[in-house]
């Protein structure tokens, strides 16, 4: 790119601040009007609450304002790359996105946009897609390379469906080919895609793997959404009410770069979950107690409503037991007695700093938005070191802390 195009795509960057939402809710009532296909790729219900939109406006933000070095984005194209390769994206889906935004870009502007101001911003779009279809690549190149590993979407059997909580059951799923899987990261997670007979679409939802490698199967913990409409819970509730035992379902192999370090093996491991925000941190400390025999401080805080909808508690206590360095603080907002580990309220690590400040530590967070928010800034206030702490947040990104 010229020095004078990357000035116009940096002059573009108020009005990506100002009405960046505008742009990509046009852009993908745009792209689904004239591509309509791309419903069965694309998570409507992300599209419905407005969180795509959101993630797409802040990324393309993002690009303009590090147009002369986009290096620096190269943490976000991994994440958007696990993302991507999860939900089968290819190098072609690329070309369509380019095409609508560009247009949108001419539309939403008018006469501000100049053939000047979308050349500059059809090669940047040209860049961008060059460097996420090439990181893109070389995820694939890795899940193919990797035993048992694969691409696009392969078919897997339900062979067990275990009610965890009043609202919470995993699915055990084992492929129906027989053959190898692939081993996965703890935290990682994989994607679903169900046919909606309501929407008469087939969506894609990912699921956090919620035990630690074994190479056998995949286990997902789902929540049910009583009453939801959402597409999102739609799925959620087909698992739960419609998919049995024997049924068949197609996923895609492991991804996501939210996982355990495993470099620092002496360091204090201490995890912070709300509600179903477990599931991924459950595998790390599967991973850390039964396959590493870990002798490292661990601190397990979580909360949610009360202990009938607290999934996996027995499994918790199962865990403590074959390693007593294992502690446990429990926040329920509804607490009929108080006891040692559980407590009532919502998680508070103000309440239990002693136990989970600790020199050297690494700190994963997982649940909502506002969660992860609230106790990223405590442990920064109290001293941590942000890259010390690690947070993942279901769905699109709207978090921006580091």
């Amino acid at each position: 790119m010229t020095e004078n195009q990357i000035a116009l795509i940096k002059a573009t960057v108020p009005v990506l601040r100002e009405n960046g939402v505008l742009l990509t809710s046009y852009f993908y009532n745009r792209m689904f009007q004239h591509n309509p296909e791309l419903k069965h790729v694309f998570n409507m219900g992300n599209q419905q609450s407005g969180k795509q939109q959101t993630a797409l406006a802040m990324a393309v933000l993002a690009y303009a304002e590090n147009i002369e070095n986009p290096s620096v984005l190269l943490g976000v194209v991994d994440h958007i790359g696990h993302k991507h390769t999860s939900l089968d994206i290819r190098p072609e889906h690329y070309q369509i996105v380019g095409n609508h935004l560009i247009s949108s870009i001419k539309e939403v502007l008018g006469d501000a946009a100049t053939d000047e101001l979308l050349e500059a911003w059809t090669l940047a779009y040209s860049q961008l897609a060059d460097i996420m279809s090439g990181h893109e690549n070389a995820l694939y190149r890795a899940k193919v390379n990797r035993p048992g590993g694969w691409t696009g979407w392969r078919p897997f059997e339900v062979r067990d469906k275990v009610m965890e909580s009043q609202e919470i059951t995993s699915f055990y799923l084992y492929p129906t080919d027989q053959g190898d899987i692939a081993a996965h990261l703890p935290g990682q997670y994989i994607s679903v895609r169900l046919f909606l007979p309501e929407l008469n679409l087939i969506q894609p939802r990912q699921y956090s793997i919620s035990s630690s490698s074994n190479g056998k199967f995949y286990r997902i913990s789902v929540k049910k959404e009583k009453g939801s409409k959402h597409p999102d819970g739609m799925i959620s509730n087909r698992l739960h009410d419609h998919i049995q035992v024997g049924d068949k379902i197609e996923i895609s192999s492991p991804s996501g770069n939210f996982v355990l370090n495993q470099k620092e093996n002496n360091n204090p491991q201490v995890f912070i979950s709300g509600g179903i925000g477990q599931t991924p941190l459950l595998a790390m400390l599967e991973e850390l107690i039964l396959n590493k025999n870990s002798t490292q401080p661990i601190v397990w805080v979580h909360g949610c409503r009360n202990e009938q909808v607290h999934a996996f508690k027995d499994r918790l206590q199962e865990l403590s037991a074959i390693n007593p360095s294992l502690q446990n603080h429990l926040f329920y907002e509804q607490l009929e007695k108080e006891s040692a580990d559980a407590t009532s309220g919502v998680v508070n690590l103000e309440e239990i700093q002693d136990k989970v400040l600790l020199n050297g530590a690494n700190y994963y967070l997982c649940g909502p938005a506002g969660f992860i928010r609230k106790h990223y800034e405590f442990l920064k206030d109290a001293g941590v070191d942000t890259e010390a702490i690690h947070f993942e947040e279901f769905g699109p990104a709207s978090l921006s802390l580091n």
